[in-house]
């Protein structure tokens, strides 16, 4: 699906499938430097199983255009200018690394058009090193090295991709430097300095479900606990030998708990009020 917005042409893949009339609506936002294509198999999933699907591309990205956008908060609103374009009232909102901090802060800003909100890979703060940060200013080929051997826990980084034949870690390299210039830098800034995470969500209504890799060495778990406590009773899964990149090194196990708590929001907006 491409939409108009802020005067770029902006893209969003649906899953295979076209928008059906009534059908609750996932939305997927990717983390720094990716595009929709992380979501491949989750969008594909709800797009077949009675769901619509916008798995964004953010501005800058993939196949949308105009520059990227320099904070959190900013990419929250435009998200929510897509899911007016594409007249979505409402949606679930699933996030991973910087699309995590996007999903919580669209959940906070717009709590009336978040009926669930999925936190892939999250914590707050999000703090990127300054050696990473710097390489990522000049483009320089090593800050994709850095987020690729640090966003793979180390099994994923011998074999034993859940899906055969596929190289995970070659895969997400080449998909890092596909990223136009500056667009990593702008996107781990964008995380680094973000720094109201358990603030917003204070402010979210709707279920929560995170999902964190206990091995993750650029999103903390421990990073994780405050907001935890803040969140009105979130679901949590804690993926074993997992590290930042859950969608890829732990697809089968991220799209059950997905499943699960999609569907189980989807019901309960469905359902109609119990008497008084």
């Amino acid at each position: 699906m491409k939409q108009t917005i802020d005067t770029h042409e902006a893209f969003a893949y649906t899953g295979g499938r076209p928008f059906v009339a009534g059908q609750p609506c996932v939305a997927f936002i990717h983390g720094g430097g990716l595009d929709h294509s992380v979501w491949i198999l989750q969008s594909r999933y709800f797009a077949h199983h009675g769901y619509n699907v916008l798995a964004f591309d953010l501005p800058g990205h993939g196949q949308s255009g105009g520059d990227p956008l320099p904070s959190i908060e900013e990419m929250a609103g435009w998200c929510a200018r897509f899911l007016d374009a594409a007249g979505v009232a409402s949606a679930a909102v699933v996030g991973h690394s910087m699309g995590s901090l996007v999903a919580l802060e669209f959940g906070a800003r717009h709590p009336e058009r978040a009926w669930m909100v999925a936190l892939i890979g999250i914590s707050t703060p999000m703090p990127v090193t300054d050696r990473l940060l710097d390489a990522a200013r000049a483009d320089e080929h090593a800050a994709f090295d850095m987020v690729n051997i640090w966003g793979h826990d180390m099994s994923a980084q011998i074999g034993g991709n859940q899906a055969p034949g596929m190289w995970m870690t070659g895969g997400a390299l080449r998909l890092l430097e596909r990223s136009g210039p500056g667009v990593l830098f702008n996107d781990l800034d964008a995380c680094n300095r973000y720094a109201h995470g358990p603030e917003s969500a204070a402010r979210v209504r709707c279920p929560t479900h995170l999902l964190i890799g206990d091995r993750d060495i650029m999103a903390s778990p421990m990073n994780a606990r405050e907001l935890r406590a803040a969140l009105p009773s979130p679901r949590v899964t804690v993926l074993p030998r997992c590290g930042h990149m859950l969608m890829a090194e732990r697809p089968g196990e991220v799209l059950d708990a997905l499943v699960g708590s999609v569907s189980e929001s989807a019901a309960a907006i469905a359902a109609p009020p119990s008497a008084a």
